[in-house]
């Protein structure tokens, strides 16, 4: 049966990672996601899994670590935050380039300069084009649940690539919630045995991996991701289909929130959209027709879902937890982007929030929606909630 339990959202991920018992784990502790590791180390220590766990001496050697691991055929899990993502940004690529189905869990947080522990978005924003899939989680339900889910999107054959479980840092991460979760067996059946594909360490058919790729089929190579890239809509909606089916829990490429009436609809991922749900709700009740639409898969960006939710609407507002300096925020320059090609385009505004942690509030939420209400959104114009003049 189902167990309810008040956990972190570190704790939720770990006791994911716990049931699916990976073969290797590999990680250096960086707050706030130190806690996921720590988790997983007790049960390890405590023998409730049978994973070889590497402490490493940095993150760009975590992601070396799991690279190898990946590549020999074994199911490898690590997770980082901020800074130790960015320090891993070379083998980041890498692990992608090789078709690689790691799974790494992300505490969202902000990248220094100056330091900064608290959340924000512009770690998982940098590695955006990095060729990993995206998942983003609103709270510690939709951690533990991706978490799940992840291996199997990674490991189909369709797709091969690895999975980003971001999750907002100390408010997902060290925020107790109540998270319902499946028993043990169903959790293995579901995640089924490791798909090995071209193993290096199965000698009888050899395999090179990382060779010198010039001219000659590098572009090849590139193509061949961009078009696995391409089947992850459809395998995720396949094996979201059947984690309803044990869990009850429903998930799609978007949350639509309040949308099929609404004029007004707000974007924006993690866990934000909470605060965004609860203002709609009041808002609602006052007459006003708004709605939320939250990427639960940001990579692939699928544009033609965007297209369809939100075309012919009064209005548009981006939430970006992150700023793209010189250009639009990423977040809004993907959705305007996808809106150029539809029939009725709606009036689209940029809002910049929550960097460092600054908290977001119903009042910033409403600030920004009775800009759209009073015709005030305005494209070309990034407009930023809870700043300080």
């Amino acid at each position: 049966m189902p167990l309810k339990q008040a956990i972190t959202g570190a704790e939720a991920i770990a006791y994911a990672m716990k049931q699916i018992n990976p073969d290797v784990v590999a990680a250096y502790p960086i707050t706030p996601q130190t806690p996921v590791v720590e988790y997983f180390a007790k049960y390890v220590a405590d023998g409730v899994v049978d994973t070889e766990m590497i402490p490493v001496e940095s993150e760009h050697s975590a992601m070396s670590a799991v690279v190898g691991a990946a590549a020999a055929g074994a199911r490898a899990f690590t997770a980082t935050a901020a800074v130790g993502l960015a320090l891993m940004h070379e083998v980041v690529f890498i692990a992608a380039s090789l078709r690689l189905p790691i799974v790494m869990a992300v505490a969202n947080r902000a990248l220094s300069g100056p330091i900064n522990i608290h959340c924000d978005h512009s770690d998982a924003m940098a590695e955006r084009d990095s060729g990993w899939i995206q998942l983003w989680a609103e709270n510690a339900q939709e951690a533990y649940d991706y978490t799940v889910m992840a291996y199997r999107i990674a490991e189909h054959p369709d797709v091969r690539l690895p999975v980003m479980v971001n999750f907002d840092g100390f408010i997902i991460s060290h925020g107790v919630e109540v998270v319902e979760t499946l028993d043990d067996d169903v959790v293995k059946n579901f995640v089924g045995k490791p798909i090995k594909m071209y193993p290096l360490l199965d000698t009888s058919k050899p395999v090179t991996y990382g060779p010198l790729d010039l001219y000659d089929y590098y572009f090849e190579h590139k193509r061949q991701q961009i078009e696995a890239m391409k089947h992850v809509p459809r395998v995720f909606k396949e094996v979201a289909e059947e984690f309803a089916k044990i869990s009850g829990r429903k998930y799609d490429l978007l949350d639509e929130f309040m949308v099929e009436d609404a004029e007004y609809i707000m974007v924006a991922l993690g866990s934000t959209a909470g605060t965004i749900k609860h203002t709609i709700k009041e808002l609602r009740a006052e007459g006003k027709k708004v709605g939320l639409v939250k990427p639960w898969v940001f990579r692939p960006f699928v544009k033609s879902e965007f297209q369809r939710v939100l075309n012919a609407r009064k209005g548009v507002v981006v939430l970006d937890r992150s700023a793209s300096f010189g250009a639009e925020a990423p977040l809004y320059e993907a959705v305007k982007s996808a809106l150029y090609e539809v029939a009725v385009r709606p009036q689209m505004g940029s809002y910049v929030y929550g960097l460092g942690g600054r908290d977001i509030t119903p009042e910033h939420i409403r600030q920004a929606f009775e800009d759209a209400f009073k015709g005030n959104l305005i494209a070309d114009e990034e407009r930023y909630l809870g700043l300080r003049e």
